[in-house]
């Protein structure tokens, strides 16, 4: 029997439609030409989306990672256009999800003789992939397909196959079958001697939380169980916010920089931390030292690899709970937990009592009181990089089966257009936010176009304050220095994105939010919504100065006044407050 004939890049595309692939981003190039004929070939199989920016398709390929736990695909051609893939491929690496890079390369009989965009691409990706190949003949390039992929999901990283011009074009016998049904997913059993050094360790503190991050996205049951029987606050990375509902009682939100006030507190209270899934570099940073941890983790690398541990268990987070959870006692709420509460409720009602707030320009808290009404349960938000993420996690009420994804370790600006096309074409019958800040949005600003062109009905929420408002802030509260190339020009977003085809609106208070967001939900079109925002800076929690029992008295009383926030009350209030109402506590 004669054996069918495919294309080396036919069969590349035909392994990616076999992994379940359903997108492609990327921009042509003379050099990918053969791959761009096995895309046409094949585009009723995966679906290509031409970017305007090979950043954007990377990034692209990042969030559809994030959002959905598939392999994301993007591609760039030989010189610029591989190089132009390297922002959003940190991102990737650095997040820890699977993308696979098509990277051109120019025809063998060119390559290393100083040819037309020619150079040794290789090396470029050396650092940032945890696979690298080029391929060197047109028969390897299936397999070697199926490899990248199989990489970038065991190692949770950047997978880039090179391919010269030539081999794409080059016809090969179509035998390759790849066995998609192999791929499994390592679950560790708690060691049951870990498991009672934990549990021995929360039934003698007095002050116990749990941190988590995005290793726990599968256990939520589970960590309000831990929480509701044990009586630990709930504290989570940034990148966790929405596992928990941001309404439950116990869950105080995120730490660090852009946390609300209530998580940043206790982690300087806590005498032993419940550490589930969570990788967050800055940790070093947010807790008492002091404090006893008990990690769990499904990768033995990340044990201790942010604080000492004094109880380690590799285990899948969701099987490491139910055995803490079935091996312990129940305790009675203490000072701590208390408190803990009490202080959340404080934060809530002082954000509340600014969602009708009428200074101009407008505050972020009416705005987003509108967004938080007018979203659905099914909402995804793809968020960018800097103000807008502080205002994102202590502001947006994340609930239901809401999604959202920024760049989190990487942090690059220009994050929220392309992921917010990738979560419309991943999820088309959601409705998709993203939301930047106007330096943000500037980056990749072009891909507005591509919203247009696929009918994408986005809606995109710029929060103009004329800075580089997380820049600023470190300028003045960290290294106190003058302001230094962070002022942003006035700009009309609503004429500039008009022009590129999206409907457009420009707000200035709360009706005008309200407005906007009632004609986004009433068109199958684009839509992009300037907000006029303040140029006040959102409360720091990095440097907060607002305890009088030990702070200095005038720079609280600064503090206050300059962030309007005379309602506010230190945790020490609520935890003194507990403790009165439970005086054996006070032994």
């Amino acid at each position: 029997m004669m054996v069918e004939k495919i294309s080396g890049s036919d069969a590349v595309l035909k392994v990616l439609e076999q992994w379940g692939v359903k997108h492609i981003y990327g921009l042509p190039g003379g050099s990918f030409d053969s791959t761009m004929n096995a895309i046409y070939h094949q585009k009723g199989k995966i679906k290509y989306i031409q970017v305007r920016h090979e950043e954007a398709g990377a990034i692209a390929a990042s969030a559809t990672a994030k959002l959905t736990g598939k392999v994301g695909v993007c591609f760039g051609s030989a010189g610029p256009g591989a190089v132009h893939l390297l922002n959003g491929l940190y991102d990737a690496k650095s997040d820890g999800v699977p993308v696979v890079a098509l990277v051109a390369q120019v025809p063998t009989n060119r390559m290393n003789m100083d040819f037309f965009q020619a150079m040794d691409e290789e090396p470029i990706f050396d650092d940032v992939a945890v696979w690298n190949r080029t391929a060197m003949t047109a028969e390897a390039l299936p397999r070697m397909t199926d490899e990248a992929i199989r990489q970038a999901y065991m190692k949770h990283g950047v997978a880039v196959l090179t391919i010269p011009k030539d081999l794409g074009w080059t016809e090969i016998d179509d035998t390759y079958q790849p066995n998609v049904k192999s791929q499994q997913i390592p679950v560790e059993v708690p060691d049951k001697a870990a498991i009672s050094k934990a549990v021995q360790l929360i039934k003698t503190a007095k002050a116990p939380m749990i941190y988590f991050g995005i290793g726990a996205r599968d256990a939520a049951d589970e960590l309000k169980q831990a929480a509701e029987k044990f009586k630990m606050p709930l504290v989570s990375s940034v990148l966790a916010k929405g596992i928990l509902p941001d309404d439950y009682p116990a869950y105080l939100g995120s730490t660090g920089r852009v946390a609300p006030k209530p998580g940043v507190e206790v982690g300087f209270s806590t005498d032993l931390i419940l550490w589930v899934g969570n990788d967050v570099p800055f940790s070093i940073f947010l807790f008492n030292k002091h404090a006893k941890v008990i990690q769990i983790d499904i990768e033995s690398e990340k044990l201790g690899k942010r604080r000492h541990n004094d109880v380690s268990i590799l285990a899948d987070s969701k099987a490491a709970l139910t055995a803490i959870i079935k091996a312990g006692d129940a305790r009675q709420p203490s000072a701590f937990y208390q408190a803990a509460l009490a202080d959340k409720q404080n934060w809530n009602d002082w954000q509340d009592s600014f969602k009708n707030a009428d200074e101009l320009p407008i505050r972020p808290e009416p705005i987003f009181d509108v967004l938080n009404k007018t979203a659905s349960d099914q909402a995804i938000f793809a968020v960018d990089v800097g103000n807008v993420d502080i205002n994102f996690e202590r502001l947006l009420n994340m609930r239901g089966h809401q999604k959202w994804a920024t760049s989190g370790i990487y942090a690059t600006m220009g994050f929220a257009l392309p992921a917010s096309i990738a979560a419309k074409l991943e999820f088309p019958d959601r409705d998709v936010y993203s939301l930047s800040g106007d330096g943000g949005f500037a980056m990749l600003m072009e891909e507005v176009m591509v919203q247009v062109k696929y009918g994408l009905p986005i809606t995109n929420i710029i929060f103009s304050n004329e800075t580089l408002g997380y820049i600023q802030a470190e300028q003045t509260d960290d290294t106190h220095q003058p302001l230094s190339g962070v002022e942003l020009p006035d700009t009309n977003w609503a004429e500039v994105t008009k022009g590129m085809g999206a409907i457009s609106y420009t707000v200035r208070t709360k009706d005008d939010m309200q407005r906007a967001l009632n004609a986004a939900k009433g068109t199958d079109k684009p839509v992009v919504i300037d907000v006029k925002l303040t140029h006040k800076m959102p409360l720091t929690t990095q440097h907060m100065f607002i305890d009088p029992t030990w702070q200095d008295q005038d720079k609280v009383a600064e503090f206050i006044q300059k962030y309007d926030a005379q309602a506010l009350k230190p945790f020490s209030y609520f935890l003194d407050e507990a403790k009165h109402r439970q005086p054996q506590l006070n032994a």
